[in-house]
């Protein structure tokens, strides 16, 4: 959506100017003064956090030396800037002209106040002209400070360079790989580099390992800061980690936010790594810390969060994210759209044997990702199903997709456990030869964990109790009408699995039964897990019979968590700004227009434009697509809502929609590219663990950001101005006669010279 410029007679906006436009400044102080000289009466009743977020002056109304760029693509104003260009007369010459931005005329006690108001400011400007001058006198750059910083642009370039291909800081031999892209540039014409390690030895180390973690803060934190001033811009932020990282021996959860751009595009970027250590209320204090010391980004803006860990650490992090919401509620927990919705039930199911599940489902994810494995499991399907060639077909299909992320994963599962057992069973006999050592001993580790007997009935339990969140699930994460119709029927979804829960016994007992015969297929023995015997033969518990043992142990208690984790994922508040959705017109229309989002826009009232006119605000909105002309189509996605040019006059409709773009849970429309957790996931992929550095991952994941060498420069010399990246120290040589040592610095220079040739 363009920004127009307040100011009274001027009708520039972004889309038609190259002008930078700022916002009116949160000071209440300062945004008086703007107000003022801008001479607008009906801007003086608005609040300074009101101007802020909705009103802009452009660049022409304020004083050229008070506006700057910190870059090619970012322009800033002074702190103390205030608008003084103003056109405040043109509109007399048409009195008859109605006008928008009228014009306040001023009494005799404005008139007094301007003047005081003046007097002070032009003392304050004296003052900083005397700090220019004094400034002004300073030297100039001398010409060692420009190649000192002609020299670091280069090393810069090549940090940049390395994030950007993925290259990690170590090469396969243990070489460094920086050294190598130095030599390269050296070797290539960089005057920049040769004028600085000219007579250097050959092999010197260029820099050391703490200047270039210098040289590596200084780049990341310069691209994430493009980032952050983004959102600082959009305000309202939604937070989102992934699953656990290892680096060096210590865990971290990569952490990404969700916002929505001034171009009203959903973004999600992936900002850093956080530590995953302490407990959960140290987890939440480093998380804070995070957002609100280092970034500058308020939690109290946070609207949304979504945790996709895995394993032991779910419990953690759904502690912490109950944390969170209770220190601030409007930051709901949701599912995250990435993952279906039954993997994401089955993770936070805090049992054993269920989580012994989901890893298996891991492994065989990536077991299969290795070679020969995926023909292997195919010639295992086509000869345990050769008497169903319809069922066969329709595994090989689901076995070539990601068939353990999907909604049905575990319909899907059991209907390959057969299969997966001859597949692995095969791996291990390794009779061609083909596998290496490694495939073979996960095979034989996979296998070993299919065999059990209580992993068969905890396939086939999950499989049937998520069955009847499976169309949920799907829906909750499709698009937009899906969503809203998915918000609806979770009534219908909690009382069949109640009406389950009610009837466990009948239900049990046909489960139990399924598991047997698929078991008596694979040649696994019915039988009680060694450890629950154990506890028996000691005295522990009474005899129990096998049936019974599985409906106590994980029939019941997953039927209860299942149905407590959607009643806790899904309460009121977490279900009204999905139901909110029928404010995009394609489902206005799908309700026939009788909606009513007022009762569940409540929830966001501190955050709307102006909440006491919400109710004839929607109103108008409704009335406006109803009566709609025939050739008019209705949006159908919150995105396609947000780019229409008439909803910028429905400033609360246009706020909650970018509410609920925020959600984790909705999945990101328009999406341009590989998204965040894509590019990471590559990144951890193709370069191998020992070789991770996460300053690295974070410029490779945002290799899309724009970025200003020369702001790096700057940045650099402001924190280590003192500590000049220089060549490793080395041994003094012994005295030499000027012309040997004229022919070994020029050798160093030649291409031919064994440390520049190693890239």
């Amino acid at each position: 959506m363009p920004n127009f410029c307040a100011a009274p007679n001027c009708t520039r906006k972004s889309t038609q100017s190259d002008l930078a436009f700022f916002r009116f400044p949160r000071d209440p102080e300062r945004c008086r003064i703007w107000v003022e000289n801008c001479r607008r009466a009906d801007l003086e009743e608005k609040t300074s956090d009101q101007l802020n977020k909705h009103y802009r002056l452009c660049a022409k109304h304020f004083d050229p030396a008070m506006v700057y760029k910190t870059s090619p693509y970012r322009t800033v104003l002074k702190d103390s800037a205030i608008p003084t260009i103003f056109d405040l007369t043109s509109h007399l010459q048409n009195p008859n002209l109605r006008h928008r931005k009228r014009v306040k005329e001023l009494t005799e006690e404005d008139i007094e106040k301007i003047k005081q108001r003046r007097l002070a400011s032009q003392k304050k400007e004296e003052a900083v002209v005397e700090d220019k001058t004094v400034e002004d006198a300073a030297p100039q750059m001398s010409t060692e400070e420009k190649e000192f910083r002609e020299y670091l642009k280069s090393l810069f370039e090549v940090v940049v360079m390395l994030g950007k291909q993925g290259i990690p800081l170590e090469g396969s031999d243990m070489s460094s790989n920086f050294q190598a892209l130095v030599n390269y540039r050296l070797n290539s014409g960089d005057e920049a580099l040769r004028r600085r390690f000219r007579g250097t030895p050959v092999n010197a180390e260029y820099l050391s390992a703490m200047q270039l973690g210098q040289l590596l803060d200084v780049c990341e934190n310069t691209v994430r800061e493009e980032m952050i001033m983004e959102v600082r811009e959009s305000r309202f932020f939604s937070i989102i980690t992934g699953d656990i990282v290892d680096f060096d021996q210590e865990k971290y959860l990569p952490l990404f936010v969700r916002f929505v751009d001034q171009q009203n595009a959903v973004r999600e970027e992936f900002l850093d790594f956080l530590l995953f250590d302490g407990d959960e209320v140290a987890l939440v204090e480093r998380l804070e810390a995070q957002m609100t010391e280092r970034w500058g980004l308020s939690m109290e803006d946070c609207r949304g969060q979504s945790h996709k860990v895995t394993g032991t650490s779910t419990t953690k992090m759904k502690a912490v994210a109950v944390l969170l919401n209770m220190k601030y509620p409007l930051a709901l927990h949701t599912p995250y759209s990435d993952m279906a919705l039954n993997i994401q039930l089955a993770n936070s199911l805090p049992y054993s044997i269920v989580q012994v599940v989901c890893e298996t489902l891991r492994r065989v994810a990536a077991f299969y990702k290795t070679p020969f494995t995926q023909e292997e499991l195919e010639k295992a399907v086509a000869s345990h199903y050769q008497k169903n060639e319809e069922k066969a077909e329709a595994l090989t299909q689901a076995s070539r997709s990601n068939w353990t992320e999907q909604h049905n994963v575990f319909d899907v599962l059991l209907e390959m456990l057969p299969p997966l057992l001859l597949c692995m069973d095969a791996v291990v006999l390794n009779t061609e030869g083909k596998f290496q050592e490694k495939q073979t001993s996960d095979a034989y580790s996979i296998a070993e964990t299919l065999a059990e007997f209580e992993v068969v009935v905890t396939v086939v339990i999950l499989k049937n109790i998520l069955m009847f969140t499976r169309a949920f699930g799907r829906n909750l994460q499709g698009e937009s009408l899906d969503t809203f119709c998915a918000a609806n029927s979770l009534t219908a979804v909690l009382h069949s699995l109640n009406e389950v829960n009610d009837n466990i016994d009948v239900y049990h007992e046909f489960w139990y039964e399924e598991a047997l015969s698929v078991a008596a297929v694979m040649g696994i023995p019915a039988k009680i897990p060694r450890l629950f015997l154990r506890k028996q033969s000691a005295g522990e518990v009474g005899e129990v019979q096998a049936e019974q043992y599985f409906k106590e142990y994980v029939t019941v208690p997953v039927i209860h968590s299942v149905i407590q984790e959607l009643e806790d994922m899904f309460f009121e508040n977490n279900l009204k700004p999905l139901k909110c959705l029928s404010l995009v017109p394609a489902i206005m229309g799908q309700m026939k227009f009788n909606t009513s989002e007022e009762n569940y826009a409540e929830i966001y009232q501190g955050d709307l434009h102006k909440a006491e006119t919400l109710s004839a605000e929607l109103h108008c909105w409704r009335i406006k697509w109803k009566h709609r002309g025939k050739e008019v189509r209705l949006p159908t996605t919150i995105h396609e809502t947000l780019q229409l040019q008439d909803v910028k006059f429905f400033p609360n409709v246009n706020c909650l929609l970018k509410l609920i773009s925020t959600l984790p849970v909705l999945k990101l429309e328009q999406q341009r590219g590989d998204k965040a957790s894509e590019r990471l996931q590559a990144y951890l992929d193709s370069v191998a663990s020992r070789q991770w550095n996460r300053s690295l991952a974070v410029l490779n994941v945002n290799t899309h950001v724009k970025h200003d060498l020369e702001v790096m420069v700057d940045k650099y010399c402001r924190l280590y101005s003192e500590e000049e990246p220089e060549p490793e120290p080395e041994p003094e040589p012994e005295p030499v006669s000027e012309e040997v040592a004229g022919d070994a610095a020029a050798q160093s220079q030649t291409p031919e010279n064994p440390s520049s040739a190693q890239l």
